[in-house]
């Protein structure tokens, strides 16, 4: 399973004229019937980037114009059996701290990567960021051109 980072959504829905619109665009279509995958923070990313330009109605529909229009499953963090202030600190703190001790990576990258390397069957992270992400995970990291 892929799972995809929110700039190549985001070039799909806002920069129609970017010189890598009809890569990201045929990537995008290639990935449906692969089951392609993003993590809750990314969906989060995306909604609060278009919250901008959207009407709340059509904001609110966003399982349709995204999540059945791609095909994605939404990745969230496993719980493991704590308690909810056990989790919040460890998904919140521990482990995007000690990611980001350990590499030099923002935190919501941290997050997108924490849940990511959990889900069972993911093998591939594709962004168009691709130098933020290399080295800091054993997941292959592919911009949507090189994953083709």
């Amino acid at each position: 399973m892929v799972v995809i980072d929110t700039d190549v959504f985001m070039l799909e829905f806002a920069f129609h004229r970017h010189s890598r619109f009809d890569a990201n665009s045929r990537f995008l279509q290639d990935a449906r019937g692969q089951s392609p995958s993003i993590t809750l923070h990314n969906l989060m990313e995306i909604l609060g980037q278009l919250s901008f330009n959207l009407q709340p109605e059509r904001l609110a529909q966003w399982r349709s114009w995204l999540q059945e229009a791609f095909d994605l499953t939404v990745l969230w963090p496993e719980e493991e059996g704590a308690d909810a202030a056990e989790f919040f600190r460890r998904e919140i703190h521990a482990q995007p701290l000690a990611r980001m001790l350990a590499h030099r990576l923002s935190f919501h990258d941290a997050l997108i990567l924490g849940v990511a390397e959990r889900a069972p069957g993911v093998t591939a992270f594709v962004t168009w960021n691709a130098k933020h992400f290399r080295g800091k995970t054993p997941l292959s990291v592919l911009t949507p051109a090189e994953y083709a």
